[in-house]
């Protein structure tokens, strides 16, 4: 059974297939020659096929017409007949050969381009989307390409070329009525197909979505198992799967009576051909117009041509989930980044790193304003901290800086330079990030480091480690910088995790230091080691320091107090506690609950 997932919504304008299809075409300009090459072999393999019932005509009449002669003229042909079988599958193969290139080319170029444009696209549509669906799209996306590029080479290509071939055979050398009947009922048997497959697609996405959904549903009682006993439900929720199987199993016998209904629509169609096919035929030899070997040539030519049509019911299904699939990655690369460098864009020119918001809104949504004209600056070398309760806004400071999202009024400068003016690599180049969730790679801790300057020595790696304080700590493990940290980091605790990410950032050696809330989540002990790590670092750089805890902004040249998106309080720590407002407030309560937790 299929899983609903795997079947799109097939809701498609034919518009939109010919461009997703015109796309594909650069990804197969590269290897043009091969493709042309494989083209050749298609139509060579397809040249020995048609042969096969002619070597056969020839075999037939030789024996009926020569008896005395037997032995003698028909070894060649049935050597020639052989050959030609050989020749049908050896071109076949050499075609999937030289194919197979084309195609797996094809994928990977596609799937590069889109993970290359998915790291181009907006931190907003990282946020908003499920990660699991993007892969599963990916997924599905490339490889429809690589299933178009089959159906084309694999299945219909070849009908055509072999179409071309027997009708020319045909209208040469026979009543032009065999040409009739022989398409015409090609062309009735690829109807009744695509009607009835059409048909039948509805009973199969209902029961896909039905599957799917019972097993969501059976998944769902199982992991709440105790709270299913709790209250005893166990009859109610084996009830409910049981009721949405009964559904499905409705849908099932629909699509596998409709399965055996196409068969037989197909068997019969073939069949009326085969008869009529036979009744000319048997006529023009009693009639003497044609020979017993080309009643035998034309039933194995309108046989020949069935072989590859019995697929069409799943070729044409397969195909226009493909182009579903095909259609996700297209209209995913026609995203447009939200975040581009401007057309005049130059570098980012650093004097000392002087940071100035002038004026700033900004709202994720126009409904919701989280920024409100603000307005400080950080001197170069400075720092200056950031704090107020959570949903204050100091964290977008951060991503706005680096340019994640553009402010919706006023200005962000670095040494003057308007951000938006600067090219983003620059100017991401001069910032370094020290975020409260740290996030590792599932690799080894030298490599994690060494990730903030790929191309750093491994001298420069050991003394980041150094300057955050983790270098004697990684020499005591066991596998030292060949460490794995595991998934996201979690074979480290929270403070190592962090010095790792201080020294990944130093590695980097940004003129900016930001630091988003990097110790909220360590407790007061690594707290305070790290703080001092992280003010050691400070010295030489322009720091911003976004803070929820007061303790670890006291020695900041100005603290800022943010509430609401605005500025509502600045000076230094001693200032600001004299002056007894919001800072003093946070500051006492902040005091009162170290002393309850600490007791």
């Amino acid at each position: 059974m299929v899983h609903h997932h795997s079947v799109p919504p097939v809701v498609h304008k034919n518009r939109r297939d010919w461009h997703n299809l015109r796309s594909m075409l650069p990804y197969l300009w590269e290897f043009r020659g091969r493709a042309l090459f494989a083209l050749a072999c298609l139509v060579l393999a397809k040249v020995a096929n048609v042969g096969v019932p002619l070597a056969l005509k020839e075999i037939v009449d030789a024996l009926e017409n020569r008896p005395g002669q037997v032995l003698v003229l028909p070894v060649a042909l049935l050597a020639g007949y052989g050959l030609l079988k050989l020749f049908a599958s050896l071109f076949n193969e050499l075609r999937d050969i030289v194919f197979a290139k084309v195609r797996y080319r094809a994928m990977r170029r596609l799937s590069t381009r889109v993970l290359a444009h998915l790291h181009e696209l907006s931190l907003r549509f990282h946020l908003e989307r499920r990660t699991g669906a993007i892969s599963r799209d990916l997924e599905r996306g490339t490889r429809s390409v690589s299933q178009i590029l089959n159906y084309m080479a694999f299945s219909i290509l070849p009908i055509l070329v072999e179409f071309s071939l027997v009708g020319g055979v045909l209208v040469t050398k026979y009543d032009p009525v065999f040409t009739f009947i022989t398409f015409g009922t090609v062309v009735v048997y690829a109807l009744v197909t695509f009607a009835i497959t059409e048909w039948r697609m509805d009973f199969r996405h209902h029961m896909n979505r039905l599957e799917s959904e019972a097993n969501s549903r059976a998944l769902d009682s199982l992991i709440n198992y105790e709270t299913v006993k709790y209250f005893g439900n166990e009859k109610l929720e084996v009830e409910r799967f049981d009721r949405m199987l009964a559904d499905w199993e409705h849908w099932a016998v629909k699509s596998q009576t409709s399965m055996s209904l196409l068969n037989f629509a197909q068997g019969a169609v073939i069949a009326a051909g085969v008869t009529v096919i036979m009744f000319f035929a048997a006529h023009q030899v009693t009639a003497g117009a044609m020979s017993i070997g080309d009643l035998v040539l034309v039933n194995a030519f309108l046989l020949q041509l069935f072989i590859p049509l019995g697929f069409l019911g799943i070729v044409y299904r397969q195909i226009k989930y493909s182009l579903a699939d095909m259609d996700l990655v297209f209209k995913l690369l026609e995203r447009k980044p939200e975040i581009t460098d401007a057309p005049d864009a130059k570098p980012l020119e650093l004097a000392g790193g002087r940071i100035e918001f002038d004026h700033v809104d900004f709202s994720y949504q126009p409904e919701r304003r989280i920024l409100e004209q603000l307005n400080f600056e950080v001197p170069a070398g400075h720092k200056v901290a950031v704090v107020g309760h959570s949903g204050a806004g100091k964290s977008t400071i951060a991503r706005l800086l680096y340019r994640f999202y553009d402010v919706t009024g006023g200005a962000i400068r670095i040494d003057g330079q308007d951000i938006r003016k600067v090219t983003r690599e620059s100017l991401r180049a001069a910032i370094g990030i020290v975020p409260q969730d740290t996030v590792l790679f599932n690799d080894t801790i030298y490599y994690n480091i060494l990730y903030g300057r790929p191309d750093a020595s491994r001298e420069e790696v050991e003394q980041a480690a150094e300057l955050a304080h983790i270098r004697d700590f990684i020499e005591r493990l066991p596998d030292g910088w060949n460490t794995v940290v595991g998934e996201r980091g979690l074979k480290l605790s929270g403070g190592e995790k962090q010095r790792v990410a201080i020294a990944r950032v130093l590695l980097k050696r940004p003129r900016i230091l930001i630091f988003d809330e990097a110790t909220s989540s360590l407790d007061s002990r690594t707290e305070k080691a790290i703080q001092e790590t992280l003010a050691q670092v400070a010295e030489h750089h322009t720091t911003l320091v976004i803070a929820h805890r007061l303790s670890t902004v006291v020695d900041a040249d100005r603290i800022l107090v943010m509430e609401q998106g605005r500025i509502v309080e600045q000076g230094n720590h001693a200032g600001l506690l004299a002056l007894g407002g919001r800072y003093a407030e946070m500051w006492e309560l902040q005091e009162k609950e170290e002393v309850v937790s600490g007791q």
